[in-house]
């Protein structure tokens, strides 16, 4: 014998209003029965109905929920780490991705020598992540490179799951036309890193040197390879959402 679901427990699993189930029943967007004046929905055919929806094609008119702000939730370290890595050394660059604090949630891909020495310096870690956080608030969505605190340029793509920025691709230890800095640049850099002159000056040498083409070719690619890890960190939350809807159908 079929078994049915009622429209409020499959309210209660899509996590849709009574409209909603009603307008995708008359629609034949969800498996569904009239009897009467009432809509009935077998179970078994919802269970493989559930199982075939995609964040593309899905029938809710909802977006698959996310797991609130935390990022780790929705962000496979190791894969992403390994898709980090490989972009980082083809592009000669610096690649992190970080929440929208600007703090990392990866390990830093391919680091500069003045980098890791400014990791080592609170003050100079802390204006690096505000650096980082004001990214998440630019308007221009287009990604520019811009100079940072350090002389180095510094750049990001965004992260987007669903129709919400999750976090940030950060590129950056990328040599200005201009370098290395002035004696006066290298004094005010000593003094931030609480180094020593020579030390900094072996951090100086140890960055980023694009062509104007490579610089371009970053700039290209810092998007695209964002909305990789965003399509990455979508299939993963809808896996999620669907395992959801699995299991509270399972407790009816």
């Amino acid at each position: 014998m079929t078994e049915f679901l009622t429209t409020r427990q499959l309210q209660e699993i899509l996590h849709v209003d009574r409209t909603t189930i009603y307008r995708m029943a008359d629609d034949g967007r969800i498996p569904a029965l009239k009897v009467g004046s009432q809509w009935r929905f077998p179970r078994r055919s919802i269970e493989g109905w559930l199982q075939t929806q995609s964040p593309v094609g899905a029938t809710v008119d909802e977006t698959p929920q996310t797991n609130g702000s935390d990022l780790s939730k929705l962000l496979p370290a190791e894969c992403v780490q390994r898709i980090q890595d490989v972009f980082a050394e083809m592009l000669g660059v610096m690649l992190v991705v970080t929440d929208l604090q600007g703090e990392p949630a990866l390990q830093v891909s391919h680091p500069c020598g003045l980098f890791a020495l400014a990791e080592k310096s609170p003050a100079a870690r802390r204006q690096c992540r505000q650096e980082w956080a004001a990214l998440a608030n630019q308007p221009s969505l287009q990604p520019t490179l811009m100079q940072g605190h350090l002389g180095l340029l510094y750049t990001r793509g965004l992260v987007r799951v669903g129709s919400e920025i999750k976090a940030m691709l950060v590129v950056g230890g990328i040599a200005p036309q201009q370098w290395p800095p002035s004696s006066q640049q290298v004094a005010r850099l000593t003094e931030l890193l609480d180094a020593p002159e020579a030390v900094v000056r072996r951090a100086l040498a140890e960055v980023y040197t694009l062509t104007p083409e490579a610089q371009q070719n970053v700039l290209a690619y810092v998007q695209r390879i964002a909305d990789i890890i965003a399509h990455i960190m979508t299939e993963r939350n809808v896996l999620f959402t669907k395992l959801n809807h699995i299991a509270e159908l399972s407790r009816i």
